[in-house]
């Protein structure tokens, strides 16, 4: 039987991210894609226009709908909007007793646009985090969540420490907005309570970066439907993104999409000459 994957996130119109991106991510890596809209936004690579959100109703049916006929082994979510929407998404996962769970807390859309309304974080702190196998902020996020600056991979450190004391099973805070945004490598940070695991790939140099936020978390949330273990889901997450950014497509005036289907074009010629990452793992007990 066919792994599969539920989204729970808005609609993107211009399909670089949201469900779009979701269910691209999914099909590609094989499990079968479902989704609950939060709501439509009108976006394009140069921002977005319009947000719409669905009502309660509406999604509460979604997610219903898909769970009591077809079944869920691993959901994501990603744009909830609001307080009330993330709190009816944290019940249903308790409901359905989901575990494989990735959340992808989107406050920021790549344009600026804010994409939460400003009361939705400390409902999104207290009702969804504690809920999540593996949260996927970036630095702007983490941030946002933490209540601080974060300008080192210490003050990472200490922002991963937060997410678990705040329920998370385990978070990657991504660095592809770290301060030092003209190195040559970014660094990806996983921690699950006792080890700190370093994912590090080169810099990509473009400005085609739409929807790699919503895509890396998919990416995890098919492989955790799959059976993979969660490092290993979170390492093929990361080399997939990477080819998925190396072969973006310049597509629009703005932040074109990355490129969903290159790991399959790319990734058997490409695995030594580009996919240059490295990882290490420190120990967190000692510290």
């Amino acid at each position: 039987m066919i792994s599969r994957a539920l989204t729970i996130a808005g609609s993107d119109s211009g399909g670089g991210a949201g469900i779009q991106a979701d269910l691209k991510t999914f099909q590609e890596l094989g499990v079968f894609g479902m989704s609950a809209i939060t709501a439509i936004t009108a976006q394009n690579t140069l921002g977005v226009q319009g947000v719409y959100p669905v009502e309660l109703e509406g999604l509460e049916q979604q997610i219903t709908s898909v769970a009591d006929d077809i079944g869920v082994d691993a959901v994501k979510t990603g744009m909830l909007f609001d307080e009330p929407r993330i709190k009816l998404v944290a019940e249903k996962i308790k409901h359905y007793q989901w575990n494989n769970v990735v959340v992808d807390p989107v406050m920021i859309a790549k344009g600026g646009a804010s994409l939460l309304t400003e009361n939705s974080t400390k409902a999104l702190i207290n009702e969804l985090l504690p809920l999540a196998t593996v949260a996927t902020p970036n630095i702007p996020e983490a941030e946002a969540i933490v209540g601080r600056e974060i300008t080192s991979i210490d003050d990472r450190k200490q922002a991963a420490k937060d997410f678990l004391s705040m329920g998370v099973k385990s978070v990657v805070i991504k660095g592809g907005h770290d301060s030092d945004g003209h190195s040559e490598a970014t660094t990806d940070l996983f921690f699950d309570g006792s080890t700190y695991h370093y994912f590090q790939y080169p810099r990509v140099d473009t400005k085609n970066t739409h929807g790699t936020g919503c895509s890396f978390a998919s990416a995890i949330t098919a492989e955790l439907a799959k059976g993979t273990p969660l490092m290993e889901a979170v390492l093929k997450a990361k080399r997939f993104i990477h080819l998925a950014i190396i072969h973006s497509l310049n597509i629009g005036g703005g932040h074109g999409p990355t490129h969903h289907g290159a790991h399959r074009q790319y990734e058997t010629k490409e695995l030594d000459s580009k996919l240059e990452g490295k990882t290490w793992h420190e120990s967190a007990l000692t510290k």
